[in-house]
């Protein structure tokens, strides 16, 4: 009886190791250098007691270092109560799945299989990260090639940039078997290994993105010095993020180069590499000209339609080098007649090549696409959802044919749905809450306003 409760504490106990590496030592060192702090730095002579200075309060003296910011909590509508608490029961329910996962096993909450190790989970952090495209290629047009006038978005595609990898690192805890060896890479070196390349590039990174994302948490805080400092180093960090971003953005492809045997041959290609890095970019600008309508809508920000538009030629000149390689990909390969081939594969390649590139670079190539923000955001729509199905075609579709081979099916479990639909949810609500508290909008940046000049009257 015993000896079935054993896999749970070993689970239990590699849970508190990890946990205490990542979180209680981190705290500590922080505790332990504020503490020296204000050993050595606190005023002697704020309150005074019989006569004699004392030192001001360790507490105090972390919290009053600078008064923070009032946070005023805002004020919800009915439907905006009824979406929170939907994504509170979301996150209830995925809590139980993730619990039975962690230390009951993934077969207690996937219908993942040794024949489909990898499956829904995948084919979305995929998605995640051609998403989160959107912060290297913005930080690049600014800071590299001093495009001044895209400067007011910027911020934007950094904290998109900076939650899709977040959200990409929590599920690949969720996914991994062994996820409490997730730091193993940092210590075990295998350079030959596409995944220790991917490890590297995404923990670096990541570290680029929050980096890069510090500006505008330091202006909240009125922390000037650190806010001038990471300013003043910002340029090398996009360019490091940029290479690193390049590498696993092609790297990530990279990992289905060895499913020739496996993967539909509509999809697999020795191009995947290149299909993601350039399909990545083209999401990223597709996404800047489809979020920041929505934050006009939603908060109220300023519409930059005329900027916007000007993205509209370069998204679908960068589509068709996308269309032109998966295009020439198959003509040299000789996968043409697949096409014509009445399938269920051959249906997803055109659903996703028609309604994904072609329509998009027709839409964009109008002038109804420089002056009609309708017609704009359907053009980014139609291009960011294929680039979606297209990673999902490679993750998840593309071997249906193979698991019938084998008599297998994968049908994605209930809780990997609901595990999948809560960090879609945290994605949103943590997008939301620093577009609320942080200057990520141009005008909570302080951006100069025109004021209106005072009349006399006579």
């Amino acid at each position: 009886m015993l000896d079935s409760y054993l896999p749970f504490f070993n689970e239990l106990w590699a849970a508190l190791i990890f946990f205490t590496l990542r979180l209680g030592l981190p705290l500590l060192f922080v505790f332990g250098v504020g503490w020296l702090l204000w050993r050595f730095f606190a005023p002697e002579a704020v309150p005074v007691k019989a006569g004699v200075p004392q030192r001001e309060r360790f507490s105090h003296f972390v919290m009053q270092i600078r008064e923070l910011p009032a946070v005023q909590l805002p004020t919800l509508t009915a439907n905006q109560i009824l979406a929170l608490c939907s994504a509170i029961l979301l996150w209830i329910a995925a809590t139980g799945f993730l619990i039975a996962r962690f230390f009951w096993g993934l077969e207690t909450a996937t219908a993942l299989s040794d024949a489909m190790p990898w499956g829904l989970w995948i084919a979305f952090k995929l998605s995640f990260v051609a998403c989160a495209a959107a912060g290297f290629t913005f930080a690049a047009i600014v800071y590299v090639f001093r495009l001044e006038q895209y400067r007011p978005l910027v911020r934007t595609a950094i904290l998109i940039g900076l939650i899709g990898y977040t959200t990409f690192i929590i599920s690949l805890l969720v996914d991994l078997g062994r996820w409490y060896n997730i730091w193993h890479p940092i210590v075990m070196w295998n350079p030959h290994s596409v995944m220790f390349e991917i490890a590297w590039c995404v923990m670096l990174y990541t570290a680029v993105l929050y980096a890069e994302f510090s500006p505008a948490f330091f202006e909240r805080l009125g922390w000037r010095r650190m806010e001038k400092l990471m300013h003043a180093i910002v340029a090398p960090l996009v360019i490091a993020g940029v290479v690193l971003s390049t590498l696993h953005q092609s790297s990530l492809g990279s990992l289905y180069l060895i499913q020739f045997t496996k993967l539909n041959p509509l999809f697999w290609s020795p191009l995947i590499p290149v299909f993601f890095f350039v399909s990545a970019v083209a999401t990223g600008l597709a996404l800047m000209m489809l979020v920041p309508p929505l934050n006009a809508r939603l908060f109220g920000s300023a519409n930059r339609q005329a900027l916007l538009a000007t993205l509209a030629r370069p998204t679908a000149i960068i589509l068709g080098v996308y269309f032109a390689l998966k295009f020439g990909d198959l003509l040299v390969r000789g996968e043409l007649p697949r096409l014509v081939t009445p399938t269920a594969m051959s249906a997803l390649w055109w659903l996703e090549v028609v309604g994904g590139i072609v329509i998009p670079i027709a839409l964009l190539l109008t002038p109804q696409a420089r002056i009609n923000p309708r017609v704009r955001m359907s053009a980014a729509g139609l291009a960011v959802a294929g680039v979606v199905l297209g990673r999902f075609n490679i993750a998840l579709f593309g071997f249906s044919d193979y698991l019938g081979a084998l008599n297998v099916a994968y049908i994605p479990s209930f809780g990997e749905w609901i595990i999948t639909f809560a960090l879609i949810a945290a994605a949103f609500a943590a997008y939301v809450a620093a577009v609320k508290w942080l200057p990520i909008l141009p005008e909570s940046a302080h951006e100069s306003k025109v004021q209106p000049v005072p009349v006399k009257s006579t």
